[in-house]
């Protein structure tokens, strides 16, 4: 007997991380771009100096090493992982996952687009080593939306299943607000034509940090909330609306806000359809005069949540997220990443959790959004799979060393 289409002979869940990282290290990007950049190149890469721990030496190894990775991966039991970026594509100062120093001029910014599409290009041959277990996510620049339209067909014919990464647009970022239909709707259209997720990952849309001590601190306190911005940004531009089939996934932010900010948009949306004379009338009945749903109906009809190593509270809510809307992720090879304590974080969130659910979460829905075959993933799962009788069993505080607190999932359960 097995529990639904989502788990293996009754035993093994398949166990799918829709949040990994990942990208070359510096010069594996070289041969991906053009030829008459290579010099230029060349002469970045001798200047550029690495500031991440975790992108140097053995720990820099996990985004671009595929045996390593994949021995990593399988040992926590994940058989199939989607992917965003994580290490320095040519010419920018920093990772590209977060906002970015404005370019210098245009050549900068050319060299940029060239550096991201280079990323992009060994992404797809990094996903094609381990066909239909990596989805690879492309990235994209939003200052030139037909050349974006471009790198999404490509990305589209060379296998990049995972879909697109969404900048963030931060204020004073000098880009049109999310909220700008006119500007962004080739966009939409383009990832709807080819059936493309959206994907919003938490850090890219905040303002970046200054050099103060505070700065990091309030980073942290307010990163998801930037990051949330854009689920009412695409409800108030009509995307959400005009194209019913486009998909929109939250990752790296948490599940918890989520009911909380539905009810308060829901609340608002409400007031400026029907509050006559009320100032949330006069300025919102224009805007929700075009739209047919509620933002929690948008929402229920076109978003999923990267629930990366979700929390133990957060399981509780997740009807009233969607069962169908919540993929479980690791977050490899980040610090804060469940790996190598996947077991234990998975047996926090979700013992007792009736099992069919937990397979969705678990696996189910990022294969339906993501296009993985479960069938296909299904006999490495046998092997590797998580049973599911220890994710039964529940984790009690002390059963992990202080180390896996590292992990947010993991809070409460080090060893005092």
């Amino acid at each position: 007997m097995a529990w639904g289409p989502h788990t293996v002979d009754d035993d093994r869940y398949i166990l799918i991380s829709a949040d990994c990282h990942g990208g070359g290290a510096l010069t594996d990007y070289r041969p991906y771009l053009p030829r008459k950049l290579h010099a230029e190149f060349d002469a970045w890469a001798d200047s550029y100096e690495i500031t991440f721990d975790d992108l140097k030496g053995e720990l820099g190894e996990r985004n671009w090493d595929s045996k390593r990775r994949l021995a990593d991966l399988e040992a926590d039991g994940v058989v199939a992982q989607v992917i965003y970026p994580n290490t320095i594509p040519p010419f920018y100062p920093k990772s590209s996952l977060t906002f970015q120093p404005p370019a210098q001029n245009a050549g900068d910014a050319d060299r940029r687009w060239a550096g991201l599409q280079a990323h992009n290009r060994w992404l797809a041959d990094f996903c094609s080593e381990v066909p239909g277990r990596r989805a690879g996510i492309a990235q994209i620049l939003l200052n030139d939306i037909p050349a974006a339209v471009g790198e999404v067909r490509w990305a589209k014919e060379a296998g990049l299943t995972g879909g697109v990464l969404l900048p963030g647009v931060p204020p004073n970022s000098g880009l049109p607000e999310l909220y700008d239909g006119a500007y962004y709707e080739p966009l939409w259209a383009v990832c709807v034509e080819l059936g493309m997720p959206v994907n919003h990952h938490g850090g890219s849309a905040s303002p970046p940090m200054t050099q103060a001590l505070e700065s990091p601190v309030i980073f942290l306190l307010e990163v998801t909330w930037f990051s949330h911005r854009a689920l009412a940004h695409l409800i108030v531009s009509g995307a959400l609306e005009r194209h019913p089939d486009l998909q929109l996934v939250f990752t790296e932010q948490g599940t918890a806000w989520i009911p909380d900010e539905l009810t308060r948009l829901d609340y608002f949306f409400h007031r400026m359809r029907t509050a006559v004379g009320s100032q949330e009338h006069v300025w919102g009945k224009p805007v929700t005069d075009r739209l047919s749903l509620s933002p929690s109906e948008y929402f229920a009809r076109q978003c999923s949540v990267g629930a990366s190593f979700i929390r133990p509270a957060e399981v509780p809510l997740r009807h009233a997220i969607g069962l169908d809307k919540i993929m479980w992720g690791t977050d490899y090879p980040h610090k804060e990443a469940s790996t190598p304590y996947t077991s234990e974080a998975l047996r926090a969130a979700f013992a007792g959790v009736p099992h069919d659910e937990t397979a969705m979460m678990l696996g189910g829905n990022a294969a339906r959004l993501y296009g993985f075959d479960l069938e296909a993933l299904a006999p490495l799962a046998q092997q590797i799979g998580p049973l599911v009788s220890e994710v039964d069993r529940p984790l009690l505080p002390g059963d992990v060393p202080m180390v896996a607190e590292k992990c947010p999932a993991l809070a409460g359960f080090g060893a005092r």
